[in-house]
């Protein structure tokens, strides 16, 4: 017989999306730094190609830029203007319909991030 697990609280809301698991307040008002801990990374920002799960189109993402949601915001907005696509910013990550690994790397190195390129 397994033990029972306790209970690990609300993990999303449809009224202020992701929760915080340490402080257990929305991510955008979380008050224990949990959140910063986890965007800081080593430092490197890593550009990759990803169709999986997709229906087979490309989506390229920008993993480990250590920035706060609005900042984070903004740099995915230049991203996908400079690449002329749409694209979203989710959970830390970047994400820009198409596979724009190249320019991408080059418009954030041009932004002084060191950049490495991931997967294949």
């Amino acid at each position: 017989m397994k033990p029972n697990k306790p209970s690990c609280g609300l993990v999303y809301s449809t009224d202020s999306g992701r929760m915080c698991p340490g402080c257990r307040q929305p991510l955008a008002q979380c008050q224990c730094g949990a959140k910063q801990a986890n965007a800081a990374g080593d430092g490197v920002v890593r550009v990759s190609r990803e169709s999986k799960g997709r229906g087979g189109k490309a989506v390229t993402l920008v993993k480990g830029v250590a920035l706060d949601a609005m900042a984070l915001q903004q740099l995915g907005k230049q991203l996908k203007t400079a690449c002329g696509s749409g694209g979203t910013v989710k959970d830390g990550v970047i994400e820009v319909q198409g596979d724009h690994c190249d320019r991408v790397v080059e418009l954030l190195k041009a932004q002084g991030y060191v950049v490495k390129r991931a997967g294949g």
